[in-house]
This record gives C-alpha cells, structure tokens and sequence, in this order.
C-alpha cells in the first residue's frame, strides 16, 4: 500500500457521523425521559384508581353506599370540569359560572352512579392494570376485569397529564366509549328540558 494514502478523511467522517448519533441520542434522551415520566405517571394514577374500585366491589357494602364511594373515587381521579363541560357540549359557553358548577356537581354524582353500575358488575372479581399506550396528547391505560362465571372484560381508561396531574376523563368498557354515550344522553335529557340548563342539572341530581 503507498505510504501516502491518507486515512484522515475516513475518520473523521467516522467521527462526524457518531457525533451525530450521538448527539441526537442526547437530544432524544430527555424528550423519552420526559414522556415515560408521563406514561408512568399516567399508569399509577389508574392503578390508584383501581385499587379503590377494587376494594368498593369487595366491601359487601349497600348500593347506595358503594355509589357513594364510587363518586369519591371519580372526584379524585377523574377531570371532572372537562367530562362535564364536554357533555354539556356548545350549552356550556351559555352557561353561566354558577349554572356550570350546579350542573358539574349534580353531573359528577349522576355519573358516578352510571359508571358505578358498570363497576358493580365486578364485584367478586377484580381488575388488573396490563399496560400504557401514547395515544395522541393522552395516555391509555389498559386493564382487565375478571368476574367469576364471566369471560375477562377489557377496560380502557384515557388520562391526560396536561394540568400536570394525571386524570382519567374517559372509560371504554368492553369497546363501550363512556363519554361518547353520555354525551348524547346528556344531549337528549337537556332537549327535554327545553334547553335549560337549569332543568337539567335538576334533572341529573334525580337520575
């Protein structure tokens, strides 16, 4: 080989390029960092979550007390404000701030209630967290119920961590999209009502 051939271009090519990596690894690292820091976040919250619900359906209490309990689980872990106003869809910008929090109140009960008796179809089985997905500007959180005498339930709760705590503001069980179902029930009470607000949140407190 000719004692003048060079090997400096070659390396530093091989140089820059791992620089590159390199560098692009340590640009990525605290973004992926950041986002299981989320992710992780997002499935504690759910776990917590569960882990109440799980001790409501095996407490042996009365309906109306388990529907008590279930309202506190809800007003702690789920964004309640956003579930609220969503269901209440293009009414809430005509609302005003007290007719919104008498409607968001009576709509966290009413609710809890709804979802209460989906949950109560548990009791004597339990529901277990599996796993966490990035979906868009939210996390969900996978779980699944088992019941004794019934086939394992999927259950799927959305949880954002936009207000820097984790919340859930949705709950798909069985491919049953929550939200979406009470939206168009909450639409329909408050055609009802003749669109008054007012009438609704009265409405939803006897539902």
């Amino acid at each position: 080989m000719p004692n003048n051939v060079s090997f400096a271009p070659v390396l530093t090519r091989r140089a820059l390029a791992g620089g590159l990596v390199v560098g692009g690894l340590a640009l990525t690292l605290p973004g992926f960092a950041r986002a299981q820091g989320a992710a992780d976040a997002a499935r504690r919250a759910v776990e917590q979550a569960v882990a109440s619900v799980n001790q409501i359906i095996a407490s042996g209490q009365s309906e109306q007390q388990m529907y008590d309990d279930f309202e506190r689980v809800f007003a702690t872990y789920a964004d309640v404000p956003t579930i609220a106003r969503s269901t209440l869809g293009v009414a809430a910008r005509q609302a005003t701030p007290a007719q919104l929090q008498a409607y968001t109140q009576a709509y966290q009960g009413y609710v809890s209630r709804k979802y209460g008796r989906r949950f109560r179809e548990f009791i004597g089985g339990r529901i277990e967290v599996t796993g966490v997905n990035p979906i868009k500007s939210y996390y969900e959180v996978r779980s699944t119920a088992y019941t004794r005498g019934s086939s394992p339930a999927d259950v799927r709760w959305h949880v954002s961590t936009n207000s820097g705590s984790p919340r859930f503001f949705n709950i798909i069980i069985q491919g049953v999209n929550m939200l979406a179902s009470e939206r168009t029930e909450v639409q329909a009470i408050l055609d009802q009502q003749g669109g008054s607000i007012d009438r609704l949140t009265q409405a939803l407190r006897r539902a």
